[in-house]
Formats: C-alpha cells, sequence, structure tokens
C-alpha cells in the first residue's frame, strides 16, 4: 500500500495536499537521494505540461533536488514520454514529469522515470514515501546542485519520433487534422508532421495555462472529428494534455480509440514477422471485441491491470513489444519505454501508408462489441470482494451472459468513484445492467460499511 502515489504518481488538486510546493519540494528530495548512487555527478531532468500550476510545482522540485546535491536538468514544456527519452539520451539518473495527463487545468501531478525511462515500481515509490515521511535525508552544507535548461530537448524529440517512421516513405498528400489539447505537444507535434511532408491543420495549440484539455484533445475527440469531416482530411488524431495518449479520427469522423490503433498495429506487425511472441498486452478494460478479433487472426491476448505501467510490466515479463489501453495509452517498446501519442500516430500512419487504405477501411475490422462505463461516487473503496449482495449480482449476470459479456468493476485510482463496466451483445440490456450493478454497489456500501471504513 501507497499513502502519496496513486496509479500513476502522486495526483490532485494544486495548492491542496499532496500538491502543495512544500510537498513537491519534499519530493524532489526524496527523488534525488534515492537516486543518488556513489560519489559521481548525479542529475535529474524535469519537464511539465501547459497547466499554470506546473510552473510553481517546477520550481519547488528543482529546489528539492538541487538541495541534496543534484544537477536539475530544465526541460521545460514536453510530453510525458519525451521526458522518458531524454532521460535515457542524457542518462540521466531520473526524469520528473510535472502533468495531470488528461485532466482539468486546477488538478496537477508529479510522476517519476528512472534512468532507463521506465516509470517506478510500487517498491521504489514506497520507498520515496519513507524516506519523506521519516525525514531522512542526507542534506550537504558542501554539496548543492546545479539548476540549468536544455534548449535542444523540442529538437531531440522531433527527430526520434520521425525516426520511427519508414525512412522510404513519407506522409505528403495526406490531410492532418491535429490536436494538441492546449498542451504538451501543442509545439513539437505539429513540427514532427509537418516535417514529414503532410498538410497539417493545428487546433488545440494556444496554450494559457487554463485550457488544457478543455473541451479539446483525446478526452473530447469529437472536436477532432468534426474538424476532420468539415475540412474534408484524411484523418485526425487528438492529443490528451501531456501527450502520452491519442485517439484519432478516421476520414468520415468516425472515433478510433485505442483498442482500434491496438487491432491495426497488431496486425499490421502480425502479418510481418514484428510482434513478439505473437503477443499483444492490454488491460482488463480493453473489448472483449478486440481479444476476440486478435485471436482469430492467431495472436495471443494478455490481461493486465489498468495503467499503462501495469502493460508495461507484463510486456517486459514475456519480452513483448506491443500493449496499451483503450484510452490510448499505447506503448511500442522497440521506439520507447512508456506511452508515447507521437510514436502511437507514426506507427498507425506506416499501417495506412504501406497498406494504402484509409483509416476507416483499417479499424473496420476490429470487431467491438457494445460496451458501456458508468462511474458511482463512494462514500470509502470498501474492497469489492466484501460486497457480498453485489458479487451475487455480477455472478448471476455473467451466467446469464454465458460466455458473451462480461462486468468489471472497479475503483478509481484518484477519485472516490466507483466503476462499472458491462460488455454484450444487446446495448440497452447491459445498460440496465450497469446502472443496476452501481447503484446495488454504492447501497451495500452506505449500507453496511459506512463509517467503517
Amino acid at each position: 500500500m501507497r499513502k502519496y502515489f496513486g496509479t500513476d504518481g502522486v495526483r490532485g488538486k494544486a495548492n491542496v495536499f499532496p500538491m502543495t510546493s512544500e510537498f513537491a519540494l519534499l519530493l524532489g528530495k526524496a527523488v534525488a537521494q534515492t537516486f543518488k548512487n556513489g560519489n559521481k555527478k548525479h542529475k535529474i531532468v524535469v519537464g511539465k505540461d501547459t497547466r499554470i500550476s506546473s510552473y510553481m510545482f517546477e520550481n519547488a522540485i528543482v529546489s528539492g533536488i538541487c538541495s541534496m546535491g543534484v544537477d536539475a536538468i530544465m526541460l521545460g514544456v514536453l510530453p510525458t514520454p519525451a521526458i522518458a527519452f531524454i532521460t535515457r539520451s542524457l542518462r540521466a539518473d531520473s526524469g520528473v514529469v510535472i502533468s495531470a495527463s488528461h485532466n482539468p487545468y486546477d488538478d496537477n501531478g508529479i510522476k517519476f522515470f528512472s534512468n532507463t525511462g521506465f516509470k517506478l515500481n510500487d517498491d521504489i515509490e514506497a520507498k520515496i514515501e519513507n524516506i519523506i515521511d521519516t525525514e531522512d535525508f542526507n542534506e550537504s552544507s558542501s554539496e548543492v546542485g546545479k539548476a540549468y535548461r536544455i534548449e535542444t530537448a523540442i529538437g531531440r524529440y522531433v527527430e526520434y519520433t520521425k525516426g520511427t517512421f519508414d525512412k522510404n516513405y513519407d506522409l505528403k498528400g495526406l490531410k492532418i487534422v491535429l490536436d494538441c489539447a492546449n498542451g504538451a505537444t501543442y509545439k513539437v507535434a505539429p513540427m514532427a508532421f509537418e516535417e514529414l511532408g503532410a498538410e497539417v491543420h493545428v487546433i488545440g495549440d494556444d496554450p494559457d495555462g487554463y485550457n488544457i484539455n478543455d473541451n479539446c484533445g483525446a478526452v473530447h475527440p469529437e472536436r477532432v472529428a468534426e474538424k476532420v469531416v468539415e475540412l474534408g482530411a484524411d484523418l485526425g488524431i487528438s492529443f490528451d494534455g501531456d501527450g502520452d495518449r491519442v485517439i484519432f479520427a478516421d476520414e468520415k469522423g468516425n472515433i478510433v480509440n485505442g483498442d482500434h490503433i491496438l487491432g491495426i498495429c497488431a496486425q499490421y506487425m502480425h502479418t510481418r514477422g514484428l510482434l513478439n511472441g505473437n503477443t499483444v498486452v492490454a488491460t482488463v478494460m480493453s473489448n472483449i471485441g478486440l481479444e476476440k478479433t486478435l485471436q482469430g487472426l492467431g495472436i495471443d491476448f494478455i490481461r493486465s491491470g489498468v495503467g499503462d505501467r501495469y502493460v508495461i510490466e507484463e510486456m517486459l515479463k514475456g519480452g513483448y513489444n506491443l500493449g496499451g489501453e483503450q484510452s490510448g495509452h499505447i506503448i511500442f517498446s522497440d521506439y520507447n519505454s512508456t506511452g508515447d501519442g507521437m510514436i502511437s500516430a507514426f506507427q498507425l500512419l506506416r499501417a495506412m501508408v504501406n497498406e494504402n487504405k484509409p483509416l476507416s477501411e483499417l479499424a473496420a475490422f476490429v470487431e467491438i462489441c457494445p460496451q458501456v462505463l458508468k462511474n458511482f461516487a463512494v462514500s470509502s473503496k470498501v474492497p469489492i470482494e466484501n460486497l457480498k449482495e453485489t458479487r451475487r449480482m455480477i455472478d448471476d449476470y455473467e451466467t446469464k451472459f454465458n460466455g458473451k459479456g462480461r462486468i468489471l468493476v472497479r475503483y478509481s485510482g484518484t477519485e472516490n468513484k466507483l466503476r462499472v463496466m458491462v460488455e454484450g451483445e444487446d446495448l440497452n440490456f447491459i445498460k440496465g445492467i450497469t446502472e443496476e450493478v452501481g447503484l446495488k454497489a454504492v447501497d451495500e456500501i452506505n449500507k453496511n460499511f459506512a463509517g467503517k471504513i
């Protein structure tokens, strides 16, 4: 159990504990202490998204890092996967990202990468928490780190992502709409796609500190879909606020989500012998239709817990090179150590260009089963196995599904919310089940566990 870390770093409302400047300084000190090893000079890279509080947290974290005798390299506004790449490229000891990803501007978060560019595992996060709680800092008045900026990081990342696209092809003749969510991709994405020859139309590229993810980006893909139809574009590419996830719109304005992306790229890689272990890793949230589609191609399908770092853990365990989430976190481990929206876009475009097919045709073969997901506010997160009446209801419905549907009930990692997802052949039927299971769980928590947890 971790005290401050959730499923993806430390998250919360800016200026409300734990997302305060004071705690950010402690996190900076603790991560510096965790990754100091021997007497060599150490360095940690720090990047951020465009929300207004990210500048405040940047100063606090850098101050904490330098107070431990470690240098802080400030990269400015860059996507989360760019920080992972630059951490490896500069051979830094760790990387820090200040971002709340797809959340509104008044939220923020702090997440870390190891020197290999992978997100920290639970044990290291627990170690950081313990250093903070015990105030076990080894500051020295004779050791103070240096803080400085690197202006070339944007160019490095753009060139790196472009390099993942086939060298014998370009994007000339393609009209692409980019939605940068007023976030971390607002500079790098237009630059990369234009340099490969695409005709690029950009929206969501005017951040003001308050408009990140505001009715734009991957959580609102309908905006880019409308623009695609309006402009007669070939496709739309919609990033989230920190650029680690991507959702597409095809030329007809249909939304193409992470399950479609996994299916398209898995088929492309499979037919060319590029899919390691002939296996795709997804989460428990991925549609059962994707699983059946890939199995029909002879591709194995493994499910992990929710969160891209759990996908990556499964991928590392089996040596697989493709995995991801329905939400658009797609990991191509041949190229980066975390979900990367721009690399995902280039890999899907690689399939489009090589196959010479529109996106709608490529996505059509993934047979998506009707799915309903609904959130329910709860007073406490009682372990699901303790909700006996709810479990009985779930078991009864899954028996009725007879293998043609499923029910998944889990808590949000960052909010007091219960998420109920139901899949089945009849949309109206599963809508009713979603509501019934969610309300039963809330009622059981309030009736039997209120004030006890």
